[in-house]
């Protein structure tokens, strides 16, 4: 079973093209809504988009175009098939070194010189790939379908059930795979978590002598940075938000995508990279198994620094509204909201770095919709929420082997 990767390809847009790639992004929107587009036709993508991210003249960054996938590894293979698609090519096309006349060999050289690795990524389960994804979602189906026509009378022990269905499955050749446990990512990734693992464990360790007797100074630094911070009031327009919500709510997952600049200064820089950090590694050994900080709705999500740390692009897909995923990190997280978001300019106040900013709610809602960029995006599998999948892989669990009366009532109660 392959991993997971965040993919960000991110190139300059040619001078005077964007008209041109808005048409371009328009009539690739038009397809994935009607098909799934060119990223329906490739293996193991789970959620894709582009977008333009606008230029910064203060920071002498021009407009640039911006491909984000979630796909299951090989890299290489998924850049392969993508690049093999006129849709995309079209509108890779429109960046400044694009081999627009070289052979497909180097288009995907040049995509490999502009991935930018992220700063951090979760994954709601490392391991199961968009095909498991889409089989397990089919098995449930067969499996209601099988129960809904048993005629079971009451009182029927549920373990008899049980084994009708593991019959059942057993009796279908395309339903026979789901007697046997998932498998596990190959021994090479888990091997290099588990070094990861060990070395920051170790790393923090060793450095916590050092570390520790310089957090209260750098707490006052950044609570003195914090006091001449300026949030911003502007409330977004109606013509952004309209362009935003046309783009949300068309299934049960959901894109965000929003950028901001960091605050200038060794003490943000340095602040934003060491939470960055921490929360990849809490991401990949601490929540690594459907929740993120117990927030069970989020598919995948990054955070990437670009053009040398002064600017972070956040992306992930959720569940639901956009309303309720901005209230479950007020709720639940804000202290960790805050500990990175804050060090964005025109964040909301915060006091001590934890405090404050996302729980000023209004301000928090209005600072990220004021940031955020709409763009086009693929669902793998727009129907299922991120708690639809883990019952859907429970489901194939249970079919493993027998089960106890309590295991096999609990085990009837996914569907």
């Amino acid at each position: 079973m392959p991993h997971q990767i965040a993919l960000t390809v991110r190139a300059p847009l040619r001078p005077g093209r964007g008209a041109e790639v808005a048409a371009l992004l328009e009539t690739l929107r038009k397809d994935v809504d009607h098909d799934g587009g060119p990223f329906a036709e490739m293996p193991g993508v789970h959620f894709a988009r582009l977008f333009v991210l606008p230029g910064d003249t203060d920071l002498d960054v021009p407009d640039t175009l911006v491909y984000l996938a979630e796909v299951d590894a090989p890299a290489p293979a998924h850049l392969d098939e993508a690049l093999d698609h006129d849709r995309l090519t079209a509108l890779f096309t429109q960046c400044t070194d694009f081999p627009e006349r070289g052979s497909h060999g180097a288009r995907v050289r040049w995509a490999q010189r502009h991935r930018v690795e992220p700063a951090a990524w979760y994954v709601h389960r490392v391991g199961r790939s968009a095909q498991q994804v889409r089989d397990e979602a089919r098995l449930r189906a067969a499996v209601v379908d099988f129960l809904d026509r048993g005629g079971w009378p009451d009182g029927t022990p549920a373990n008899t059930v049980h084994s009708a269905v593991q019959e059942f499955v057993a009796s279908r050749p395309d339903l026979a795979w789901a007697l046997t446990p998932a498998a596990f990512p190959g021994p090479l990734f888990r091997a290099r978590e588990a070094l990861h693992a060990l070395g920051g464990a170790a790393a923090l360790l060793a450095l916590s002598p050092l570390l520790l007797p310089v957090l209260p100074g750098w707490l006052l630094l950044v609570r003195r940075h914090e006091r001449r911070d300026v949030p911003e009031t502007a409330r977004p327009s109606r013509e952004h938000v309209a362009a935003l919500t046309a783009g949300e709510d068309h299934g049960t997952p959901n894109p965000f995508t929003a950028y901001g600049r960091v605050k200038p200064g060794l003490v943000r820089g340095v602040t934003i990279r060491v939470a960055l950090r921490g929360l990849d590694y809490a991401a990949r050994h601490v929540f690594a198994r459907d929740n993120l900080a117990g927030i069970r709705s989020i598919h995948f999500a990054r955070w990437v620094l670009l053009d040398g740390g002064r600017r972070v692009v956040f992306a992930s897909n959720y569940d639901g509204s956009q309303e309720s995923y901005m209230s479950d990190f007020i709720d639940r997280v804000a202290w960790g909201v805050n500990l990175v978001f804050s060090n964005g300019v025109g964040y909301p106040s915060t006091r001590w770095l934890l405090f404050g900013g996302a729980r000023d709610e209004q301000r928090y809602k209005a600072y990220l919709r004021n940031h955020q960029l709409p763009s086009v995006w693929f669902s793998a599998y727009p129907t299922l929420s991120a708690r639809n999948v883990d019952d859907n892989s429970a489901l194939r669990e249970g079919l493993a082997g027998p089960l106890t009366e309590e295991g096999a009532r609990r085990w009837l109660s996914l569907v």
